[in-house]
C-alpha cells in the first residue's frame, strides 16, 4: 500500500460518519459515545455524541475496551513464539504446568477451540474482586465442555491462561510485559491497567426508562487479561495501525497477518465468520474485517481493521447495553471505503530472476490449463485459465523454494523438476504434476498416458 500522506476525508463523508454515530447514540440510548477511522496511519475523523464526566468525550477520553484486552495478550504470546520460546502447538502445560488443564495448545486457546467454559463459576468475575480468585486452580469452575480442538467456544477463562503463561515465561506480571513490550513502543501511553484522568464512567441504563445506575470498575486479577485495560479512541488507532502493518519493534507484518487468518470457525449463528490468533474475524457486505469486540459493566467497545482498504475504527460507549457497537464500527469503515476507495498501489516494474521469468506462462494439470505469473522479484501466483484450477500465491522462503501462501496450496512446496541436462521437466505441486503440454509424456504424469495420444 502506498504510504504517502493520506488526505483529510470529504465533508460530506465526515457528515455521514457523524450522523451514523449520532443516530447510534441516540437509539442505543448511550450517556456517551466516541468514535475515529485511521487511514494510512493517520486519523481521519473523529466524533463524540454525549456526555461524560468533563464534557464531551476527547480522542483522550479513557473507555474500558474490556475483551479487547485479549489481543494485546495475543500479541505478546506472538512475540514468544517469534522469539522461539514456545511453539503454538505445544501444550500449555509444557509451560505452565501449574495450569488447571494442561492438554490444550497455545493456538487452540489463542482462537477460542481449547474445550475450556467461557466463564469461571460464582461470583460473576466481571463485577467481583479479583482477590476471590487467588490462584489459577480457582479460574476453573468445571471440566472443559469438550475435547480441545474440536469446535469454536469463546473463552474467557483460556486469555486468564494465557495471561499468566505470558507471566512465568517474561518472569514478571504480563502487565509488564505489556507495558515494555507493546505500549511502549507504539507510543500508546493512554492505555492503562486502571482508569487514569479524563475518563468515562461506566453505567447501566434502565430497560423502560431514561434512568441510570453506575456499575462497579473492579480489579479482576488473575481474570484481567480477559478484559481490564482501559484505553483511548488515538491510542487505539495506533494499535489498529500496527493491526495492519505490524511493527518490528514489536511484531513483523508476516505474523500479524498470520494473527488475522482463520484458525477456527465461529460457533453457529454467530456474526462472525471465523476466528484467527487473538482476533475476531468478521465479514460484512463484501468486506472482510479483523480485531474484536469488548464489554465490560458500563462499557462497550469495538475495534475493526480492513485490510483492504488500510482502514481502522473504533467506537466506545459508557453503557453496558444498547449500542450495536460493533456494526457501528463496520459502517463508519463501509461510509468511508464506499465514498473514498483506497487507491490501488501504484505499478512498478520489478522483473525476477530470467530463470523465474522462464517459469512464467501457461502450464496445465492434466488437460486444465493455468497460468503461472510473477509477481516482484520473490512471489509466483498459480491460477486457472478457464480450466477450473485451484489458485495460490507463493513465497520464496529463505531456503529458495516456494511456499504456498493462501488458497488451496497454502503451505505446500512448489518445486520445480529439472531433467539430467538441467532443463525444467515439469512443476510438482503437493505430488501434482504440472506440465508444459496437456498430458505430456508418461515418464512425469503418474498412471501412464495412452500411447495412442490425442484423438
Amino acid at each position: 500500500m502506498d504510504r504517502t500522506p493520506t488526505p483529510a476525508l470529504l465533508a460530506g463523508t465526515a457528515r455521514a460518519l457523524d450522523h451514523r454515530l449520532a443516530v447510534e447514540q441516540s437509539r442505543g440510548r448511550a450517556p456517551s459515545m466516541a468514535g475515529a477511522v485511521v487511514r494510512g496511519g493517520r486519523t481521519v475523523w473523529t466524533g463524540s455524541r454525549g456526555r461524560v464526566e468533563d464534557g464531551a468525550p476527547t480522542p483522550d477520553t479513557q473507555y474500558r475496551i474490556g475483551s479487547i484486552t485479549k489481543t494485546f495478550v495475543a500479541v505478546l504470546v506472538l512475540r514468544l513464539r517469534d522469539e522461539g520460546l514456545l511453539g503454538l502447538d505445544d501444550a500449555l502445560g509444557d509451560h505452565l504446568p501449574d495450569a488447571p488443564v494442561t492438554d490444550p495448545t497455545i493456538a487452540q486457546l489463542l482462537a477460542h477451540s481449547s474445550g475450556l467454559a467461557a466463564e469461571t463459576g460464582a461470583p460473576w468475575w466481571e463485577r467481583s474482586d479479583g482477590a476471590v480468585r487467588p490462584d489459577l486452580a480457582s479460574l476453573v469452575a468445571v471440566p472443559p465442555l469438550r475435547g480441545p480442538g474440536r469446535r469454536h467456544h469463546y473463552s474467557n477463562v483460556g486469555f486468564a491462561l494465557l495471561g499468566a503463561l505470558v507471566g512465568r515465561l517474561r518472569d514478571r506480571p504480563w502487565t509488564a510485559a505489556l507495558q515494555a513490550e507493546v505500549l511502549d513502543p507504539l507510543g500508546m501511553d493512554r492505555t492503562t491497567y486502571h482508569p487514569e484522568p479524563p475518563h468515562a464512567s461506566g453505567w447501566a441504563v434502565h430497560p423502560w426508562a431514561d434512568a441510570l445506575l453506575p456499575e462497579p470498575a473492579e480489579d479482576a486479577g488473575l481474570m484481567a487479561p480477559a478484559g481490564q485495560l482501559w484505553s483511548t479512541t488515538a491510542d487505539l488507532g495506533r494499535y489498529g495501525t500496527f493491526l495492519l502493518h505490524g511493527d518490528d519493534a514489536v511484531l513483523a507484518a508476516d505474523t500479524v497477518a498470520e494473527m488475522r487468518a482463520p484458525s477456527a470457525p465461529a460457533e453457529r449463528g454467530a456474526p462472525l465468520s471465523s476466528q484467527g490468533l487473538g482476533l475476531q474475524l468478521l465479514r460484512h457486505g463484501t468486506r472482510d474485517l479483523a480485531g474484536h469486540t469488548g464489554s465490560m459493566p458500563g462499557f462497550l467497545a469495538t475495534l475493526w481493521v480492513d485490510p483492504a482498504e488500510d482502514l481502522a475504527g473504533i467506537v466506545f460507549a459508557n453503557a453496558t447495553s444498547g449500542p450495536a457497537i460493533a456494526t457501528t464500527v463496520a459502517e463508519l469503515l463501509a461510509v468511508v471505503a464506499d465514498r473514498e476507495p483506497a487507491l490501488p498501489a501504484e505499478w512498478v516494474p520489478a522483473a525476477p530472476e530470467p530463470e523465474v521469468l522462464a517459469l512464467t506462462g501457461p502450464w496445465y494439470w492434466g488437460a486444465a490449463p493455468v497460468a503461472l505469473r510473477a509477481h516482484g522479484t520473490d512471489e509466483l501466483a498459480i491460477g486457472g485459465l478457464g480450466g477450473g484450477a485451484r489458485g495460490s500465491r507463493f513465497h520464496r522462503d529463505a531456503h529458495g523454494d516456494w511456499v504456498g501462501l493462501d488458497g488451496y496450496y497454502a503451505g505446500e512446496t512448489l518445486r520445480v523438476v529439472r531433467d539430467p541436462d538441467g532443463a525444467v521437466s515439469h512443476l510438482d505441486l503437493g505430488s501434482f504434476v504440472f506440465t508444459r503440454e496437456p498430458y505430456a509424456p508418461a515418464d512425469v504424469v503418474p498412471g501412464d498416458v495412452d500411447p495412442g495420444g490425442w484423438r
